[in-house]
């Protein structure tokens, strides 16, 4: 199996979730930018060498003649592509790369996915089997008001950012591959996650870093944008699931029944480090909350329907957020902070 973004967040709790499970091999694309880190992957490797089971081909998904090659070397029975350039603060200052990454990169990846499985036997098992696992993102639907009823995969498209525009496209380019060439793709659409080896530029990990270093706390505009947040695990067992039993060229929302707004979000990192890790002034991290100018064109709010892959595959998600962001808290703590250094 082939995984791209493999040292990334998502990616990253992916392999080490499938590896627990699994003997199979797996080939990890990632061209280590600024996002991906071998460290995420060290239980399955020592001193960066990985163990037999996994493995890495620094390959940049933009280089079609190298990742061409890597996959017809590898002969996948699947592809997971979780690479990709995702946070919407850089793809307005910078939207190129992720035009680059997100557009070009998918669009390379199906073609050498393509090659692949096209050079099968009509009716070889290998080529009847194969899959095509697309990850993306609720934020392809756009914005809704807060009566609005949750995303479904029947939503239109109406994306708000470059970020989100790029993994529009991105997602167009799979459906194409499946409906003009045959290739057996799947498409799931994720809501925010959250967990461990998350890059400290997102909310979550951005906020408990900020707190426990004694920095303000950002927050946009009102702070009242919500989001549906999900526990990375479960999002990893969902795509599991849709690889193994979703049905090719069908489309799956995976969300965390959790809407919660930026300052409901902040506000209850803050009162969890108020138990695990309190200020040595014995006040509250709510006090280092700073609202900011808003980013442009912040989308209100994102709400996921997961009925369809409850119904055709039986996942819910197991973590509610009061838990799930204990877990995190607790891991970040872990890794940025030693006994009585606080």
């Amino acid at each position: 199996m082939i995984v791209t973004g493999g040292a990334g967040f998502i990616g990253s709790n992916f392999i080490l979730e499938w590896n627990s499970r699994s003997t199979e091999p797996i080939v990890v694309i990632d061209c280590l930018t600024y996002a991906g880190n071998l460290e995420n992957l060290a239980s399955v490797s020592r001193n960066g060498r990985f163990d037999g089971q996994v493995s890495l081909s620094r390959t940049d998904l933009r280089n079609f003649p190298e990742v061409k090659s890597v996959v017809m070397q590898s002969r996948p029975k699947a592809i997971i592509h979780f690479a990709a350039e995702s946070h919407v603060d850089r793809s307005i200052v910078g939207p190129a790369n992720f035009i680059d990454t997100n557009v070009v990169g998918t669009f390379n990846l199906l073609q050498a996915a393509y090659a692949w499985w096209s050079s099968l036997d009509q009716d070889c098992p290998e080529r009847r089997n194969f899959r095509f696992l697309h990850v993306s993102t609720d934020e392809v639907y756009g914005s809704l008001s807060e009566t609005d009823p949750a995303f479904t995969e029947a939503s239109p498209y109406a994306p708000n950012s470059p970020y989100s525009a790029s993994k529009a496209a991105s997602d167009h380019l799979v459906r194409a591959w499946s409906h003009t060439y045959g290739l057996p793709t799947l498409t799931t659409n994720c809501s925010n996650n959250y967990g461990p080896f998350q890059f400290p530029e997102k909310l979550i990990p951005l906020m408990i870093r900020q707190a426990i270093l004694g920095n303000q706390l950002p927050v946009y505009g009102d702070g009242k944008n919500i989001r549906d947040w999900i526990y990375v695990s479960d999002h990893c067992n969902a795509i599991r699931l849709v690889l193994e039993a979703g049905r090719p060229g069908e489309v799956y929302n995976i969300g965390g029944n959790a809407e919660m707004t930026n300052l409901e979000v902040v506000h209850t990192i803050c009162d969890v480090l108020n138990e695990m890790m309190p200020r040595r002034d014995g006040r509250s991290y709510r006090e280092q909350l700073e609202f900011v100018k808003d980013r442009p064109g912040h989308d209100r709010r994102y709400a996921i329907d997961a009925g369809k892959i409850r119904q055709e595959l039986g996942w819910v998600p197991e973590h509610r957020f009061d838990s799930g962001i204990r877990k995190t808290i607790q891991w970040y703590l872990d890794q940025w902070t030693r006994g009585d250094e606080r």
